[in-house]
């Protein structure tokens, strides 16, 4: 395990202060504000440290409302809405400055038996086969408008060993080309047989590389390439079956609009074997200056 996971694991083991009250710290990112993913994967810590051990995460429906300060630490207080004989619902507020940033509602469930079926696995590259972010990065250097932006993404993406299937989005500036994306994911080094754990890091890198898509049809290039603005607005999760965020995980992404000043972002990710693990939609902002 390097340094930058083990300093995410900190990061997601919140401090308990009260009764359903937790507060969270936060990591250097790309920007000044917090970055999107960890709000959410704390938030879920957060609701899972109320909901019994036998009961886990079926799915998430989240806003983000404010931009967060990555100064300042982050309080998440937890509603307990129900605790049924097999569902579990539990609403999350994260604060900071006295003032909303990020609301989660998220459902959790026994395991049952039931029916059983799935969309296959798209074909994509063997993960060992592909670059590392370290190998893939520096070539584009050029690409990004500051030319410290290649150094901070690998310093940000360093708990996660992510490769792209796909042309990056800096791959191909000016290029517009079919707005689908795949990276294969894992963490940098192994973790505790907590599924809350897993589903939590899940969660974290959900929010990496979804609304790159967008971009793709606009040949973009990316958020830290040329003079796009963006943001995430909602971002939604199902866990479909068991899954281990140390071992690869297939993101197929695609985004089947942008309208309005928004762009949305639809995937799934597959365990290595082909099983679908999680399904995950997302909209966000996406602006460019007006000619």
């Amino acid at each position: 395990m390097n340094e930058a996971l083990t300093d995410l694991l900190d990061l997601l083991d919140l401090e308990q202060i009260e009764e359903n009250i937790f507060r969270g710290t936060s990591r250097t990112s790309l920007v000044p504000r917090v970055f999107g993913g960890q709000v959410a994967a704390q938030a879920l810590v957060a609701a899972g440290r109320t909901v019994p051990a036998d009961r886990l995460p079926h799915s998430l429906h989240s806003y983000f409302l404010r931009t967060g300060d990555s100064g300042a630490p982050i309080v998440y207080t937890v509603d307990q809405i129900r605790d049924g004989r097999s569902f579990t619902t539990r609403r999350v507020v994260a604060v900071q400055h006295g003032q909303p940033i990020f609301h989660l509602s998220a459902s959790f469930q026994t395991y049952e038996e039931g029916l059983e079926h799935q969309v296959p696995m798209p074909p994509a590259p063997d993960p060992e086969s592909l670059p590392t972010a370290a190998e893939a990065l520096p070539p584009y250097r050029e690409t990004f408008r500051d030319p410290g932006t290649v150094e901070r993404l690998l310093e940000a993406r360093g708990a996660v060993d992510l490769r792209y299937a796909t042309t990056p989005p800096w791959g191909s500036v000016g290029e517009p080309r079919e707005p689908h994306s795949q990276v294969w994911f894992r963490t940098q080094g192994k973790l505790a047989d907590d599924p809350l754990l897993h589903t939590c890091l899940a969660t974290y890198v959900s929010d990496m590389t979804l609304l790159d898509a967008v971009l793709l049809a606009h040949g973009r290039g990316g958020w830290a390439v040329g003079d796009v603005v963006g943001a995430s607005l909602d971002h939604a999760m199902w866990f479909h079956r068991p899954f281990r965020a140390d071992e690869w995980l297939l993101y197929d992404q695609v985004s089947p609009s942008a309208h309005g000043g928004r762009g949305l972002g639809q995937a799934r990710i597959y365990t290595q074997d082909g099983r679908l693990a999680i399904t995950v939609i997302q909209e966000g902002v996406v602006r460019v200056p007006r000619a």
